[in-house]
């Protein structure tokens, strides 16, 4: 059973990480390996650190969900990025359980994407700031490989972007809106997980904690992010991931 100490480091790293591109699960996996935390419900946990996180993105961006409503288009995009990430994540629900939980695979996503946002800072154009419909499929597409841990569903979507032309900034603004649908619906899910699972198998003090924790944070991390890639690329978390990706293996061996 995951401890009250636990679930405020969890849900600090889940702040921190969510939306820095640099993979909140692969953090998450890599924190609980470290401080030995039992794996058991681990993914209903990580799920309720992400509601956390998501209510950071309601806050910070009310106005813009306030203007999404009003925008047929906009909200029609929304729908059609989410897409792409719910129908894998339904096909994947059972591996993401087991075989994705592997610190080596973190390590290795992480590598995979360090060299993803070099190649979408390579051909960057950045004329674009709104996201059509056709862009936001293609968008969606690349959240779907946020799926695997170490990833990063910022770091993949902003990528997918950059690719298409938007600029960064706009670019960073789309992927945490779009964040909210997939990641809302399964961290709902995972609480009906928990409620079934009984409560002797959960603190709910520790997990009042993460998400708290995660909540404030976040708000912090999505702040900084925006002003952050105002004027620099996403170059400096590629080079982060490829170090954590080095420190890794060179544990694991």
């Amino acid at each position: 059973m995951i401890s009250f100490p636990q679930g405020l480091i969890l849900g600090l790293v889940q702040g921190l990480t969510e939306f820095l591109p640099v993979s909140s699960s692969g953090h998450l996996i890599l924190t609980r390996e470290l401080l030995k935390i039992d794996p058991a419900g681990g993914l209903a946990f990580d799920a309720v650190l992400q509601l956390g996180t998501i209510l950071a993105v309601g806050i910070y961006f009310f106005k813009d969900f306030i203007s999404i409503l009003k925008n047929k288009k906009y909200l029609i995009a929304i729908m059609v990025g989410t897409l792409p990430a719910l129908a894998l994540g339904i096909l994947l629900e059972k591996t993401m359980e087991t075989l994705f939980r592997n610190s080596l695979l973190v390590a290795l996503a992480l590598v995979a994407g360090s060299g993803l946002f070099f190649a979408a800072e390579r051909v960057a154009k950045q004329k674009t700031e709104n996201v059509n419909i056709k862009q936001a499929w293609w968008i969606g597409c690349f959240q779907a490989l946020a799926l695997i841990p170490g990833v990063s569903r910022s770091g993949a979507t902003i990528s997918g972007a950059l690719f298409l032309g938007i600029k960064r900034e706009n670019a960073a603004r789309f992927s945490f809106i779009l964040s909210m649908p997939i990641i809302a619906g399964s961290g709902l899910k995972k609480l009906l997980d928990i409620a079934s699972a009984g409560t002797g198998d959960f603190n709910y003090a520790a997990l009042v904690a993460g998400f708290l924790t995660s909540f404030v944070v976040g708000i912090f991390c999505i702040h900084w992010l925006l002003q952050f890639l105002k004027k620099h690329s996403l170059l400096p978390f590629a080079v982060y991931r490829l170090l954590l990706a080095a420190v890794i293996i060179l544990i694991r061996f």
